[in-house]
């Protein structure tokens, strides 16, 4: 009987064995073809990173008018959306010219720094030996804002596709988000549906983040040049608080035009330049940031900064744009889906009360 019974029953382990062993090869090949496909296609995942950037804006700025005044979604959107351009249209027209001529400003300045040090640079052996390292030892920041912007002219029908995207993104969240939902077994759908909207939320609350740094640290940056007495302190502050939108990296980006700036006005104007901002962002990290991140999205410093790191290496500088955010969105996906589910550890997800751990 039990040699009668093992006839019956090894077939039919054959035939899980083999569906187990089909089933584990599918898994494997997505888990090779996705990352080989992000690798391929990162261009696309940025203008999506963006668009979702751009639909998490139109939602915040429409929220009021769908909460409060209990308007349509679409017109609150068609608000939302006259509000922001406006916003940056208004912007353009009262300060343009003025922020106009202060870049052009910080760009000559700049590029006579850069000639001066070049000049110095090329009268020791040293100097020479790191010139030759350094484009030829011809260094010219008027040539790479130049071809900067020229390269840039290509992601122009990217930047529409991005904006248009948003919308469509903002109009109708469900349709995409069950949309996304299909590709995945109905068992796991409820799930896919509440990650999209814990990473929505961490993106939402990371973007208003990031707009008050921006905005403060823009208003300081500019007066703290201004006082010291540089020139396009408006332009700076600018630079300044645009830079914040890539975390830690972009406040040193954004120091540099300041510093070459200042060294048109001599060895003072430098050393107060760089205390400047050396204390402007001493007081963000100490300060600023770790209150805005206690009440938005807290992510771990150093993998931010190795993230950010990581993906412009990859991917190029222009990665670098959105490297933050990707990084939230895989910080996200990683706490909700592996470290929550798979492992049960208690992790509170941005948004979530500390009592909400689960």
């Amino acid at each position: 009987m039990a040699e009668f019974s093992a006839l019956v029953t090894a077939p039919w382990q054959m035939r899980m064995t083999t569906f187990e062993f089909f089933k584990r090869t599918i898994i494997v090949a997505i888990v090779v073809i996705v990352p080989l496909l992000i690798w391929l296609l990162f261009e696309v995942v940025l203008v999506l990173v963006g668009s979702i950037l751009i639909c998490v804006l139109l939602q915040l700025v429409s929220e009021p008018f769908t909460r409060w005044c209990k308007l349509p979604r679409a017109l609150a959107l068609a608000i939302s959306g006259l509000i922001i351009f406006g916003a940056f249209g208004g912007a353009g027209y009262l300060f343009g010219t003025q922020i106009g001529s202060e870049l052009q400003d910080v760009v000559s300045r700049a590029d006579t720094a850069i000639n001066d040090i070049t000049t110095s640079m090329q009268k020791s052996e040293f100097g020479k030996m790191l010139l030759s390292h350094l484009a030829g030892g011809n260094l010219s920041l008027t040539a790479f804002v130049s071809s900067a912007f020229s390269v840039s002219t290509t992601f122009i029908g990217g930047a529409v596709i991005t904006v248009i995207a948003g919308f469509y993104f903002a109009a109708e969240p469900d349709v995409y988000r069950s949309g996304l939902g299909r590709f995945f077994p109905k068992r796991l759908r409820a799930e896919v549906y509440e990650t999209t909207g814990d990473i929505a939320a961490a993106l939402r609350l990371w973007l208003i983040g990031q707009l008050i740094q921006m905005l403060v640290i823009g208003m300081v940056s500019a007066f703290a040049v201004w006082q010291i007495g540089l020139q396009s302190p408006l332009a700076l502050g600018v630079i300044a608080g645009m830079a914040e939108f890539i975390p830690y990296v972009g406040p040193i980006i954004a120091s540099v035009p300041a510093v070459l700036v200042a060294a048109t006005d001599g060895l003072h104007a430098v050393l107060w330049t760089i205390a400047a901002y050396l204390l402007i962002h001493q007081l963000e990290g100490e300060i600023l940031a770790p209150l805005i991140q206690r009440r938005m999205v807290y992510i771990p410093p150093a993998l931010m900064l190795l993230g950010i790191i990581t993906i412009s290496s990859a991917f190029g500088v222009a990665a670098t744009i959105f490297a933050a955010p990707i990084v939230v969105i895989v910080f996200v996906a990683i706490n909700k889906l592996y470290l929550r589910e798979a492992l049960g550890e208690r992790v509170s997800l941005p948004g979530e009360q500390s009592g909400s751990l689960r």
